[in-house]
């Protein structure tokens, strides 16, 4: 290759390579502005809630430990676990022969005095005419004033005899009738209409009623039951009477059972602990304080199935505030709040140009995850709730405000 050629092969090459150093140059002295890519969401039209989320544990409507009053041991239980029972049935029976024994005991006793009672009225008649007798011959100085007055105490006796076998025979009846319940505490029949949830003493056990009253059974009312449901110290004071409630248990978590909040307990359940000691540390203080508190909220619920039972768990949701068929959008599109309590939200360009041009709007429900948009805002029209090339926009980064009053 002569000189010539080489010459003609270079100029290209030093073209080239001057291109490239401009093209360098110009990213680094010269980067072109970056469009920002932005994250969007439509608003759409549906319904949205407001709730207070608390755990919940399900209770029977009502529960009675049905116990012993006589002592001795179970000679039969008449029902089985699970059981349906009425008030009244006979549930279980104690070996009566002790019981049987001192009705009779009692029985003879009060048959003892009266029959004391009718010797002493034969007496009473005996004693009166010995004082009438001595009255007429007192009065015909047939007889002396000593035999008049002997008679006379031997009446009074007589009649103070009779008031005071009267009154054995009163405390005898009642000693019958004493007698005569101890004896039906032997037969222990269901105090409530309800479920045999629990059989707490078996046949042939031994029970002492007098140093404390024994359970034999826990009968429960299941036809309904109760939700205790623990609403933080957070939330209780949103939370009311009557506000509506549904719930769902473990089992079937697709399924909504609803139900209205019946009451709210005014203490924790911490009041029922002994809090009469004076005596506390600085660590139990600290502790104790550092506790979370919870209110307990009841509710009932229809049980016809029998599905729901004691002790399950339930996720319970107090409806605080409701819209139906309202413009939501995620709450994260939410900018500054001005004075006025509007907030700015950014709107794309409906040309789909993707510019986003700040707009003012008032809002409703606000669940800290979707928002309900009551003016400045259409269904269909798309916010900005983000970009995904790092760049802020000024409805993500300012903090909010608490929203308006409703």
């Amino acid at each position: 290759m002569n000189i010539r050629q080489k010459k003609i092969l270079r100029y290209p090459l030093i073209a080239a390579l001057a291109l490239v150093l401009l093209a360098f140059a110009k990213l680094a002295f010269f980067p072109s502005t970056v469009a920002p890519n932005y994250l969007t969401a439509t608003a759409e039209r549906r319904d949205i809630q407001d709730t207070v989320l608390a755990s919940g544990t399900i209770k029977a409507f009502k529960q009675v430990s049905v116990g012993a009053q006589a002592s001795g041991q179970i000679k039969s239980l008449k029902v089985a676990l699970g059981d349906q029972v009425k008030k009244g049935q006979l549930v279980a029976e104690i070996d009566s022969l002790t019981q049987e024994n001192a009705l009779k005991t009692a029985e003879a006793e009060l048959e003892d005095t009266r029959a004391q009672l009718r010797a002493k009225e034969a007496t009473l008649k005996q004693s009166e005419l010995a004082y009438q007798r001595q009255q007429q011959m007192l009065a015909q100085d047939a007889s002396s004033r000593e035999n008049y007055e002997t008679a006379e105490a031997t009446l009074n006796t007589t009649r103070a005899d009779i008031a005071a076998l009267k009154a054995q025979i009163d405390k005898g009846k009642i000693s019958v009738d004493t007698a005569r319940v101890t004896l039906g505490y032997t037969k222990i029949t269901a105090p409530i209409d309800g479920t045999v949830v629990a059989i707490v003493a078996q046949e042939g056990q031994t029970v002492n009623a007098n140093q404390s009253t024994p359970t034999i059974i826990k009968v429960a009312r299941m036809d309904t039951v109760t939700i205790k449901a623990q609403i933080s110290e957070a939330d209780v004071t949103r939370v009311y009477t009557g506000q509506q409630v549904y719930f769902t248990i473990l089992g079937e978590p697709d399924k909504r059972y609803t139900t209205t909040l019946r009451s709210i307990e005014p203490a924790p359940d911490s009041i029922l602990q002994d809090d009469t000691s004076t005596t506390s540390t600085t660590s139990t203080t600290s502790s104790s304080t550092s506790t979370a508190i919870y209110y307990n909220g009841l509710l009932d619920v229809p049980n016809p199935d029998g599905k729901l039972r004691i002790s399950m768990t339930t996720q319970v949701y107090i409806v605080l505030a409701e819209a139906h068929n309202a413009v939501v959008v995620p709450s994260t599109a939410l900018g500054e709040r001005d004075a006025d309590g509007r907030y700015t939200v950014r709107v794309i360009n409906a040309q789909g140009k993707g510019i986003a041009t700040a707009r003012k709007v008032r809002i409703g429900i606000n669940t800290n995850a979707n928002v309900q948009i009551t003016e400045g805002l259409n269904a269909g029209e798309r916010v900005v709730i983000g970009n995904s090339n790092g760049v802020d926009t000024a409805a993500t980064n300012t903090r909010r405000g608490p929203p308006p009053m409703m």
